[in-house]
């Protein structure tokens, strides 16, 4: 069965998101071996997980919390398949979290409760979601096993504090140890109440943001068995099915180049050989959770994430590539935050639905700006856009804007 929802996981680095992201869905999804080295999140990990609610007593728990004597499985109903995205959240990584963020329909805004409130990426994750207009979020203050009870409604008070005059100022609070499985079944059931499955439009031709992409052959694996490249990512709307000949864009660099001698942009066509979930293969998929997409494309192609940020779909439903957006923007105001306007030749980076490009500003007019972009995006008239500036060592959010 295919989740109906995506769930984001995001905070400052170190709060707990892997580790609840592990609780409520038995999966550990630091796998890289860079990720395991340095303990800390790097490129998007995501899971599923069905929620259950008891008969009895309208208790909810997670499958892998579910009890294992087969007469007591009988008390359980599924509500809901969910699909979690766990985002960095070290300040290196912040256009990382963006792209995370593009795809999800409501987050967990991970705080840990031995630290004070707020910690940097905790503010800035927290903009990131107002920005995309997230608005379905639940607070999660985790570590409560590291501190007593007074510190835990101390650090209860400075959340509200830091929460009040958000978009988000009255989302529920709820304390838990992600370590220790503690109060899991109260956080699954505001999950359920507060994250709703939003509407989708199956009518609409087929987009699907490329979130991962994989090599799945096995070195030295034998030529007639070599499988295609595979895609990972989340369905915005219409429908996929095995056979589907679809188009990915902007696709990979020509060899040739253009008449202003800018290398181009050459789309790629594909068939869909097959479809999977982490609990197996689908034969049509929907819009809501996380899928793998197996193609017919040279697996050269996709290893490595290679192809994160294009959009697969159906070729009547897209538009054009662009590499000079021009972005209607606002510029972020928050305390303690100098952010002094923009200027031209001024180097940033948008980020936009997954991908994410470095451009220069060519054109700077009321609140209207052109992005020479140095690598081409797939970008939709109205789509909102995140811009980050370069700010000492580091980017940082500075201004979001709609794509004119």
């Amino acid at each position: 069965m295919q989740a109906q929802v995506n769930i984001g996981m995001v905070g400052h680095v170190d709060h707990g998101k892997t580790s609840l992201t592990r609780a409520l869905t038995g999966k550990w999804t630091d796998t890289h071996s860079e990720e395991l080295k340095r303990g800390i999140t790097i490129k998007i990990g995501y899971a599923d997980v069905a929620f259950y609610k008891n008969k009895k007593d309208g208790r909810y728990l997670p499958q892998a919390q579910l009890p294992k004597e087969p007469a007591s499985k009988a008390e359980w109903e599924m509500t809901r398949r969910v699909s979690f995205l766990d985002a960095p959240g070290h300040e290196t990584l912040m256009t990382t979290m963006i792209s995370a963020a593009n795809i999800v329909d409501g987050a967990l805004l991970v705080i840990a409760a031995n630290e004070p409130c707020p910690q940097p990426q905790t503010a800035e994750h927290l903009m990131v979601l107002d920005v995309l207009g997230i608005k379905n979020v639940i607070v999660v203050q985790n570590k409560i096993d590291l501190v007593d009870e007074a510190k835990a409604v101390e650090h209860y008070k400075q959340i509200k504090a830091f929460l009040k005059g958000t978009t988000v100022e009255k989302a529920p609070i709820i304390p838990i140890s992600a370590n220790y499985n503690s109060n899991i079944d109260t956080l699954v059931e505001a999950i359920e109440k507060y994250i709703p499955t939003p509407a989708r439009d199956e009518a609409k031709p087929a987009k699907l943001y490329i979130a991962r992409s994989f090599d799945i052959n096995r070195p030295g694996q034998a030529i007639d068995k070599i499988g295609g490249g595979v895609l990972g990512g989340s369905l915005i709307c219409g429908t996929l099915k095995v056979g589907d000949k679809v188009q990915l864009k902007p696709g990979v660099v020509r060899k040739e180049k253009d008449k202003d001698g800018k290398e181009t942009y050459l789309p790629l066509e594909l068939t869909v050989t097959s479809l999977s979930t982490a609990d197996g293969t689908l034969e049509v998929a929907h819009p809501g959770g996380l899928i793998g997409v197996g193609t017919t494309l040279d697996p050269a192609l996709t290893k490595g994430d290679s192809l994160v940020g294009n959009i697969l779909g159906n070729p009547a439903g897209l538009g054009p590539v662009l590499d000079q957006p021009e972005i209607e923007y606002t510029l972020i105001k928050r305390e303690g935050f100098e952010n002094p306007p923009l200027k031209a030749a001024e180097p940033l980076v948008i980020s936009s639905g997954t991908a994410t490009s470095l451009g220069v500003v060519v054109k700077l007019k009321g609140g209207v700006l052109t992005l020479k972009l140095k690598r081409s995006i797939y970008a939709e008239k109205g789509q909102k856009v995140a811009l980050s500036r370069r700010m000492g060592q580091r980017w940082r959010l500075s201004a979001f804007g709609i794509v004119k």
